[in-house]
């Protein structure tokens, strides 16, 4: 199973205080992707709205951005990604955007709402 992560879409799934430093909550969310895919075996691919400044790297998670800044560039990028690949179906995306749902179903992949997901990775469920 492969994932796509619909990063800002996840860290705003619950109001914490995350917009008081966006790059600590994009590297607490991409920690949490890697103990979670690691013990899931899984590939997860997370989409930030802009490339992470600093750099967020990762071993375990692939790290992707919006090529450009924009409206739903990152949406976009989630989209591009599900067509590229030969086995959209094997594809789940999380988001909770519900025109972004429409359009990665329509290429094929499914679909699962960020604040359960984001529920999970932190061992909420």
């Amino acid at each position: 199973m492969r994932w796509i992560v619909d990063a800002m879409n996840v860290i705003g799934a619950r109001p914490d205080g995350w917009w008081k430093d966006r790059h600590a909550a994009m590297v607490r969310l991409t920690r949490q992707l890697e103990v979670w895919a690691a013990a899931q075996d899984g590939k997860v691919t997370v989409v930030f709205e802009k490339p992470p400044s600093p750099p967020i790297e990762s071993d375990v998670v692939t790290i992707a951005a919006a090529p450009r800044p924009g409206a739903n560039s990152a949406d976009d990028e989630i989209v591009r990604l599900v067509r590229a690949d030969d086995r959209p179906q094997d594809i789940t995306v999380v988001t909770s955007d519900i025109t972004l749902v429409e359009r990665v179903a329509a290429a094929g992949a499914n679909t699962r709402p960020a604040k359960g997901f984001r529920d999970l990775i932190e061992g909420r469920l």
